[in-house]
């Protein structure tokens, strides 16, 4: 049987005894060594924000790979590339609010009695034939309306009605300036300008043409992708955009099938890349 004492140091000892004390000081403090590792300091606390850091840079690096993916689906745009759209055809047809507002340009046509301003872009499709009918032969026609007989009565009765005519041909060319309309007035002339540009001379408006549908969808996904950027949280459009992607790639790629020439002809024309139109199109 073994005795133990505690605190009476080994001068105290008889055989067959152990001195618990000088046990406990000489093993090493577990306890003391796992606390370092729990405690938090300002190491630990750097630790973890490095950590935290590196955690937030790879998923930036995911975002901005998603974002970029995105991008070149949607707006022909690769990663690091430059955008193709401002030089295209397609993008110097069509017309934009800001574009609208910074023209002031017009046409003068003289009339003995007056001038009449035309603008350069109206509303309503009224262009060549229909614009010269409505500002250079209809105010003569109206001035002329009802008179049978020739005297001087006659014309000074015509050159006054001349001069309302030019009035209301000046008031009518405001009313239907492009200026003022809506949005859907906008939309409608840059539809008409983008089927006169991409149809052939030989068949006019042709709205059946690969080309023509890849240029209105074009320009239907560049103006719901400029309201998304405005109100991110508009899901239904979010799915139309996704929608009208996919269109303008099964319509291109139609077009590819059919005719390569065509196909490699249109995408500069549009400001597209082929990446933005072949393989997976992340929307």
């Amino acid at each position: 049987m073994y005795r133990i004492l505690v605190g009476q140091g080994e001068a105290g000892l008889l055989p067959g005894e152990y001195d618990l004390s000088l046990s406990l000081a000489t093993q090493p403090s577990v306890v003391s060594t796992a606390r370092v590792q729990l405690h938090t300091s300002a190491v630990c606390l750097a630790q973890r924000k490095k950590v935290k850091e590196s955690k937030s840079a790879v998923r930036d690096e995911r975002k901005r790979a998603k974002d970029a993916a995105r991008l070149y689906a949607v707006l022909g745009i690769p990663r690091g590339g430059q955008d193709k759209w401002p030089q295209c055809d397609l993008a110097r047809a069509v017309i934009t609010q800001d574009r609208l507002h910074s023209e002031d340009a017009h046409e003068s046509l003289a009339f003995p009695e007056g001038v009449v301003n035309v603008p350069s872009t109206l509303n309503y499709g009224i262009s060549g034939d229909r614009k010269k009918m409505l500002f250079e032969v209809l105010p003569v026609l109206s001035a002329e309306r009802g008179r049978v007989l020739f005297n001087a009565d006659t014309v000074r009765e015509t050159e006054e009605a001349m001069k309302h005519e030019v009035e209301k041909a000046n008031m009518f060319a405001k009313l239907v300036s492009l200026r003022n309309a809506n949005a859907k007035g906008i939309a409608y002339e840059n539809r008409r300008r983008c089927i006169e540009l991409f149809s052939t001379p030989e068949i006019a408006n042709d709205t059946g043409r690969p080309e023509v549908q890849a240029a209105i969808l074009t320009l239907k996904i560049r103006n719901l992708w400029e309201h998304l950027l405005k109100f991110r949280m508009d899901i239904d459009n979010r799915r139309a955009l996704r929608r009208m992607v996919h269109q303008r790639a099964k319509v291109l790629k139609y077009l590819k099938r059919k005719d390569l020439d065509r196909y490699e002809a249109i995408l500069p024309r549009l400001g597209l890349e082929p990446g933005s139109v072949e393989g997976e199109l992340v929307v």
